[in-house]
């Protein structure tokens, strides 16, 4: 009985441990959401300027459509590189709890395993948040120089109509 005792404690210290990476893997789930709604979205404005582009009949504004349209693909690969990083960052601190199990229920010294998986966590994930503000540059980036193209636009129509 002393044997069940003292694994029930390990397992219970164990977990008490391993509560820290928990709530990191709450973390990236919820980065996770935000680079699936941006993968989202983009995916759906680039439907949209694809229908849009039919019915374009300006040279000037397709060219335009055109760069946005290339940049949503640039956009759509940071995001999914960015959701890949956040993916191994998050199989890697499982396979932190679970070092951390094993090694606790075998009597192993894994710590420098745990070190190791952790800090590869760290820095998976800090490529992870690098790509998205990436992808943000790039999204504030095209979005400048679209409403920069339409008031230059609408002044050009404006500047057409009053020379009539």
């Amino acid at each position: 009985m002393e044997g069940l005792e003292w694994n029930i404690d390990t397992v219970a210290s164990v977990i008490d441990i391993a509560v820290a990476p928990v709530f990191l893997l709450a973390g990236i789930s919820g980065l996770l959401m935000v680079l699936t709604n941006r993968l989202g979205r983009t995916i759906d404005r680039s439907r949209s300027l694809q229908a849009t582009e039919a019915e374009v009949q300006s040279a000037i504004h397709s060219q335009t459509l055109r760069v946005e349209m290339d940049n949503l693909l640039r956009r759509m690969h940071l995001v999914y590189f960015a959701i890949s990083m956040a993916v191994l960052s998050a199989i890697l601190v499982c396979l932190v709890v679970v070092t951390l199990f094993l090694g606790s229920l075998m009597q192993l010294n894994v710590s420098s395993v745990i070190a190791g998986l952790f800090i590869v966590c760290m820095v998976v994930l800090s490529v992870a948040f690098c790509a998205f503000l990436l992808e943000i540059l790039v999204a504030t980036r095209v979005v400048r120089a679209t409403l920069m193209h339409a008031a230059s636009f609408r002044n050009a129509k404006d500047d057409a109509s009053t020379v009539e």
